[in-house]
């Protein structure tokens, strides 16, 4: 049977995969575990302990957030709701109110039927998998559940957005006084914070998908649809422009000439940064396996080491917590500034860039260059034995690749987590090769792997 939690919580199609009586069991279940683990213990008996509840603006998000409220009040949880905020000021908020559990109900960059349950530990990180898992396991156990005075209370906490605006203005250094800056939100769970921190961190702001109306999260707008932010900024004239996802615990950017900045160009400017600064830990950054090799290039050139993770940001998080590291993303956009946030958090990054840019006088283009993106070439080869994937007759296939590449390119195979599908990543100093090397190793997979 398939694991309920995915590498970021749980999701589905509200409804149906997603219901209210599943959102309630989690929401029991996680308070009994975490109470049986000691977690709630607080040196009070008379203290209950306190959960924070946030989401997007989803439609379902209203019914999901209500039962996740009764099953923790239920259960003698104190839950204060949050409203609509975005994932790290969930996070932040969990551990700036001391609260013992926080939750947060998104989809993320997900269409408006989709919905999910993340869980944040006290300290605002996430849940380990052994808890989740234990979670899990207990869901629809009987449970004795509190009564009269024991019983959880719940309170509206609507006014705490401002905590979390204040927080991640007080983490950068200098003004943005003069930036024309174009935001887009997604219509999602940034769309009154982010352009309200950028007002008052001096930028000329032009806010774009910040009407949700419960449906329209993520529809043409957003990190994942850049195309009308870089038009819009393009035709304004303006410096550049941000894109978050639905929660807001990522951001892309745009160029004054429409050009996209991903995440791996994002972490290149802030590292360098950071680096000139003397505020990068042990001078690394932290990255996925899908970082581009033109970044782990740059960042060599720039004197800086790069410590490669799976897939995740939670990979990227664990790495950089066991090991003392303060900077990590992925391509995508979720950028970990652990030093301010214990997420990914889009408008923290957003903040710092923007005041890269502000304090160096050099625009977003010019900045971004320090890194060149090699072509990359993604074929997702379905309906194989993703087991497969470690045969003998492909790792040689893949050597043959390698030495051909050189020392500009790279070949990365990676079986899917949930799919009977293997991926075959390949870069080169040209997309005509990246093409040429990708299609003839997916035709070994597609040869091996049947």
């Amino acid at each position: 049977m398939a694991r309920l939690f995915g590498t970021d919580g749980v999701r589905g199609v509200a409804g149906r995969d997603l219901t209210a009586e599943l959102a309630m069991d989690l929401s029991v279940a996680a308070a009994h575990v975490l109470g049986d683990a000691g977690v709630f213990a607080t040196g009070s008996s008379l203290r209950r302990p306190v959960a924070v509840v946030g989401r997007d603006p989803r439609a379902s998000g209203e019914f999901l957030e209500a039962a996740v409220v009764a099953g923790l009040a239920s259960s003698g949880v104190d839950v204060l709701r949050l409203g609509v905020l975005p994932t790290p000021a969930v996070a932040h908020l969990t551990a700036a109110l001391g609260a013992d559990l926080g939750v947060m109900l998104s989809a993320s960059h997900n269409p408006a039927p989709d919905n999910g349950i993340k869980f944040l530990a006290r300290g605002g990180f996430k849940l380990s998998d052994a808890v989740e898992d234990e979670i899990e396991r207990r869901l629809g156990e009987e449970w004795s559940f509190p009564v009269g005075s024991s019983v959880g209370r719940v309170r509206d906490a609507y006014g705490e957005a401002d905590r979390y605006i204040t927080h991640v203005l007080d983490t950068v250094k200098g003004r943005l006084d003069g930036l024309h800056v174009v935001v887009d939100c997604a219509h999602g769970a940034a769309h009154m914070v982010a352009p309200e921190a950028l007002l008052r961190a001096g930028a000329q702001v032009e806010a774009i998908g910040a009407r949700p109306d419960g449906l329209n999260i993520n529809d043409g707008y957003g990190s994942t649809h850049l195309d009308r932010l870089r038009q819009i900024v393009v035709s304004r004239g303006a410096d550049l422009g941000i894109a978050y996802d639905g929660d807001a615990d990522r951001c892309l950017a745009v160029d004054h000439t429409g050009a996209i900045v991903d995440g791996d160009q994002i972490m290149a400017v802030l590292a360098v940064d950071m680096h000139e600064q003397g505020s990068l830990a042990k001078d690394t950054v932290v990255a996925t396996v899908m970082s581009n090799l033109g970044f782990k290039l740059a960042m060599r050139e720039a004197g800086l080491t790069v410590i490669e993770t799976a897939v995740g940001d939670r990979y990227v998080l664990e790495r950089m917590k066991a090991e003392g590291y303060n900077l990590g993303g992925e391509q995508s956009g979720h950028v970990i500034m652990l030093d301010h946030a214990t997420t990914g958090d889009g408008l923290l990054t957003s903040l710092h860039l923007l005041a890269v840019v502000a304090r160096s006088g050099r625009s977003l283009r010019e900045l971004a260059s320090v890194m060149t993106a090699l072509p990359q070439i993604l074929i997702n080869v379905k309906g194989v034995d993703r087991g497969k994937a470690a045969a003998p007759e492909l790792k040689a296939a893949v050597t043959e690749a390698e030495s051909e590449l050189g020392e500009t390119g790279r070949v990365l195979i990676r079986p899917s987590g949930t799919e009977p599908m293997i991926r075959v990543m390949v870069e080169a100093s040209s997309e005509e090769q990246a093409t040429k090397v990708a299609e003839r190793l997916a035709d070994v997979v597609r040869t091996v792997c049947a």
